[in-house]
């Protein structure tokens, strides 16, 4: 029993795996024709709970959506963005099973993704890193950064820098390739909202490890080595200190890398690098090493 009553009602089996995420207007997205329309920020706000269940290693199940809407958000744009979130939804094999509808200050999106997997055992939770792991990305990094200095006019909006445009509007969530991970035998995991070098830390805090990354090592997304050209700054600086790539970083045995290669290749076309190693140190720490010496970065936080 879905959507018409006052509750949903799911056959359950397994363990369940549940992630609540937020968006809200002002602070995780803009609106306007210069930076998101709602189409975007429904399955952006989908993208983000589902990647929640990539990084477990769990499958999707349900999703439930909160709308808060400000007055003068019309039901065009609110159906228009709830269809969005419908398309990766049906993508994905994820059911939406209810939610609610608000008056708000401003828009606002809340989505609990609720997936399952057979036992707790299947899963990848955060600790686990050991001494000497391998640490590894999926896909490509550095969009979402280039996107926001484009629709923020920091660097211009060029043919080149379009497609990471395009990918930071719609990023998708590599739940397929979560579950090889985990079958494989990956170690710890973690999606990349906030950026490689925040995220990567809390692999590092849960385990008591420190984690050594390669800069140079880092795959960039198409059309962020000519923005971060106009900023400035080197290519690495937006791949590292962005978040919302929405990939998943993790750590394996270098025994098990051929193994997880293989995985992620029978799964598509995103691949998977390598961009460090795992050692002993203070816990959470992350030497970021840039062309042969050590960089500060920082990606996003949530502080109040």
């Amino acid at each position: 029993m879905g959507i018409g009553d006052d509750a949903s009602v799911v056959q359950a089996s397994g363990v369940s795996v549940t992630s609540v995420d937020a968006m809200v207007e002002g602070t995780h997205f803009r609106l306007g024709p210069h930076f998101s329309e709602p189409a975007e920020v429904g399955h952006r706000a989908l993208a983000g709970a589902l990647s929640d269940l990539a990084a477990m290693g769990a499958r999707p199940g349900e999703a439930y959506f909160v709308l808060g809407l400000p007055h003068g958000f019309s039901e065009q744009r609110a159906l228009e963005l709830m269809r969005a979130a419908g398309d990766l939804a049906a993508e994905t094999g994820t059911v939406i099973a209810g939610g609610d509808v608000v008056v708000a200050p401003v828009l606002m999106v809340s989505v609990t993704a609720v997936g399952s997997a057979p036992d707790a055992g299947a899963l990848v939770a955060r600790a686990g890193t050991r001494v000497g792991d391998l640490v590894g990305v999926t896909g490509t990094l550095g969009a979402a950064a280039a996107a926001l200095a484009q629709m923020e006019g920091r660097a211009p909006r060029t043919p080149a820098g379009a497609p990471a445009l395009q990918r930071a509007a719609f990023p998708r969530p590599r739940l397929r390739e979560g579950r090889a991970l985990a079958e494989q035998g990956a170690h710890a995991m973690i999606d990349l909202s906030d950026g490689v070098a925040t995220d990567a830390a809390r692999l590092g805090e849960r385990s008591g490890v420190e984690l050594v990354l390669r800069l140079e090592e880092l795959p960039l997304a198409e059309g962020v080595p000519e923005v971060a050209d106009a900023l400035g700054l080197p290519p690495w600086g937006l791949a590292a200190g962005g978040g919302e790539d929405y990939e998943l970083c993790f750590t394996a045995d270098p025994c098990d890398r051929e193994r997880l290669e293989r995985a992620i290749a029978a799964e598509g076309s995103v691949g998977l690098t390598w961009i460090g190693t795992v050692r002993e140190g203070p816990p959470g720490a992350v030497l970021l090493d840039g062309e042969g010496r050590e960089v500060e970065l920082e990606g996003y936080e949530h502080r109040w």
